[in-house]
């Protein structure tokens, strides 16, 4: 969780940018998914789990596809050979590497993969399958319009006490979400400090880089346990019926 309030930038309304990019909106657009975890937690390597006939994994790639030129999926190197992805989808470019022992150096791994041209980096967590299309556009649009970095959050709903006593007010929290978007320059500085953090955005800000908030979805969620499966597979039979 980080402050509701990282960067007075004003955010573009999620309402205004295009919610499937076409070929200008796409251009210089790379992504790269983190999906390299072992699936500890989860007893499982989850970015390969079934998610009502898809894989996790798939799912992800597959919303990435439609606003960037290529995208770049993080494994475990033990799973590249296995992994299906395929060389393109839906017109963006698909490069499997293999990750690290850490997150930021997963990362760091996917980013020696994007074009030196590429001017907008998005960073998503393989783990969060329901990303949609209204969370990608107003990132891309959010660094478009200047921010060096474009977080997704939600509000926090529980209450939060610390562990000396205390309730922490929680009007001044917001949980964040990827995908988290970059001007590539800013993200590559960034991760050129060698510095870990739990995501991309701390190491952009904490290198002097403007950090801006946009809607994210409480849908949004991340499988971290298998209790989470069973939740986006029931957003995702909801998502389908709405739209039949």
């Amino acid at each position: 969780m980080i402050p509701a309030h990282t960067s007075e930038m004003t955010p573009p309304d999620v309402d205004s940018v295009p919610l499937r990019g076409d070929s200008d909106v796409r251009r210089g657009v790379w992504v790269i998914v983190v999906a390299a975890g072992s699936g500890s937690r989860f007893g499982s390597p989850k970015q390969f789990l079934d998610l009502a006939g898809e894989r996790v994994i798939d799912r992800s790639v597959a919303v990435a596809a439609g606003h960037a030129e290529g995208i770049v999926v993080v494994l475990p190197a033990d799973r590249l050979a296995d992994a299906a992805l395929g060389t393109e989808c839906a017109g963006a470019t698909v490069v499997a590497v293999a990750g690290a022992g850490s997150r930021a150096g997963s990362v760091r791994a996917g980013l020696a993969a994007v074009p030196e041209d590429a001017h907008v980096i998005l960073v998503h967590d393989g783990a969060r399958p329901l990303a949609d299309d209204a969370i990608y556009a107003v990132v891309v649009a959010a660094v478009r319009k200047g921010a060096d970095a474009a977080v997704p959050s939600v509000p926090v709903t529980d209450t939060i006490r610390r562990q000396s006593g205390g309730v922490v007010d929680r009007s001044e929290l917001v949980a964040v979400q990827t995908p988290q978007g970059f001007l590539a320059s800013a993200l590559r500085a960034a991760h050129a400090s060698g510095m870990d953090a739990t995501d991309d955005a701390t190491l952009v800000e904490a290198a002097g880089g403007t950090v801006v908030l946009v809607p994210g979805d409480p849908r949004n969620l991340k499988l971290t346990t298998p209790a989470d499966q069973l939740v986006a597979e029931a957003l995702l039979t909801d998502r389908t019926e709405h739209r039949a």
